[in-house]
């Protein structure tokens, strides 16, 4: 299997897999260490709680399969949760240990009352300095497009 979509049901999976399609690039669900280890890449996709996601995780016992396909340099992209739960530990609701992979901290924004986290809806996108031209993926990006985080 080239690539893989972890589904410990609880990732927005359709959309992640519509988007590698929509590339003209082939991704399967897969929802176990066996899958994990036979997939070239990996995607772990997220939507909801730290807690609850990385306990669901733990409880389809796919911590160590995840760590063990990342240090052994497979290509692996987390996305939204999927990232945050890369990190140390996590400061959601809470204090939950992440998949330790990435050092570092999950933490709230420190924000004035009249902004929202999470935030979700459409906001346009300003580049600064040269960011167009040191990043791949801003690639073909004009300034100011609209994006929905």
């Amino acid at each position: 299997m080239e690539t893989g979509i972890i589904d410990y049901g609880m990732g927005n999976l359709r959309s992640v897999q519509k988007a590698f399609e929509r590339v003209g690039a082939k991704a399967d669900f897969i929802r176990s260490a066996e899958e994990i280890a036979s997939a070239e890449r990996i995607v772990l996709p997220g939507v909801g709680a730290f807690r609850d996601a990385i306990a669901e995780l733990r409880r389809l016992e796919l911590i160590e399969p995840i760590r063990q396909a990342i240090a052994s340099g497979k290509p692996f992209l987390g996305i939204c949760l999927g990232l945050q739960m890369l990190f140390d530990v996590s400061y959601e609701n809470g204090e939950y240990a992440g998949l330790g992979v990435v050092p570092g901290e999950v933490v709230k924004f420190d924000l004035p009352e009249q902004y929202t986290v999470p935030h979700m809806g459409w906001n346009q996108v300003h580049f600064a300095n040269d960011a167009q031209e040191k990043c791949p993926l801003l690639k073909g990006i004009e300034n100011n497009s609209c994006f929905y985080p």
